[in-house]
């Protein structure tokens, strides 16, 4: 298995972000891993390097229930941006509820709906699916 440069993890959840750390650093899954507290911070940092196509994650683990902007949020704001550079969106989520399932798939930035948690297995068959590719 191969690591990715960069990726990023935008949740609120300290706990969930300790446990995905320590998973993704388990398997060997990146160089760098960045964590954002929720999705204004995430959007106000990662914008305009999207836009320059500098210093962008290859992948956003992204959760749907942030305060100030949530999930949702999020991805209607990132849609509308021109990015230099392709990313590869998971929506990694407690929910189960299959509305917003289908809600995420309806955006064709977002690759998977993931449940939580993020486990080593997760990783590696999403390195399989990205070796397919």
């Amino acid at each position: 298995m191969s690591k990715f440069n960069h990726v990023c993890v935008i949740d609120d959840d300290p706990i969930y972000t300790y446990l995905t750390d320590k998973v993704m650093k388990m398997v060997d899954f990146s160089n760098h891993i960045e964590f954002f507290k929720d999705g204004e911070d995430a959007l106000n940092s990662l914008k305009p390097r999207l836009r320059s196509g500098r210093n962008v994650p290859e992948i956003i683990f992204l959760d749907l229930n942030m305060p100030i902007i949530d999930g949702w949020q999020f991805l209607d704001e990132i849609v509308k941006v021109n990015y230099k550079k392709k990313v590869i969106i998971y929506v990694v989520t407690s929910s189960i509820d299959p509305a917003d399932t289908k809600r995420a798939e309806s955006y064709s930035i977002v690759d998977k709906y993931v449940v939580k948690p993020i486990t080593p297995e997760m990783l590696e068959e999403l390195f399989a699916d990205m070796n397919k590719n």
